[in-house]
């Protein structure tokens, strides 16, 4: 099970990412749009760019209720990048929580549209006919 551990706000400012994961020693999560509870990472990478060598993201991973069994994940394009991974590290975890929460949210309506756009692509001319004309009365 979890363990308690009190803040320590001489660690950071919890009102960012990393601030939060740093006063708090544990990620931060969230509640998505879709109901479905998401921790955050902070993930660097090699951006490919020769003027600044490391790029940042953001990963969402979604947790099946109930048990605590992961269910998926959402990522960000690269936030941020640097001339160090901990430049760009330190460069998404200045965001503030609400500015994590909008991306979360951008990216779960993303994922939804991208779903019923898979759904609609599955679904019999008939069934999309009569949806069309059940629109239009």
């Amino acid at each position: 099970m979890g363990q308690f551990l009190p803040a320590d706000h001489s660690r950071g400012d919890a009102n960012t990412i990393g601030g939060y994961m740093a006063v708090h020693s544990r990620p931060a999560a969230f509640e998505g749009k879709d109901g479905a509870s998401y921790s955050v990472e902070i993930v660097s990478d090699e951006s490919g760019r020769d003027d600044k060598p490391f790029a940042a993201y953001i990963l969402f991973v979604r947790w099946r209720e109930g048990d605590p069994v992961a269910a998926g994940h959402l990522e960000t394009d690269y936030l941020a990048y640097g001339d160090t991974e901990a430049d760009a590290v330190a460069a998404v975890g200045a965001l503030k929580l609400s500015q994590v929460r909008e991306l979360l949210d951008d990216l779960v309506s993303k994922r939804q549209e991208l779903e019923h756009q898979n759904s609609a692509a599955e679904q019999k001319w008939w069934d999309v006919m009569r949806e069309e004309s059940e629109g239009d009365a």
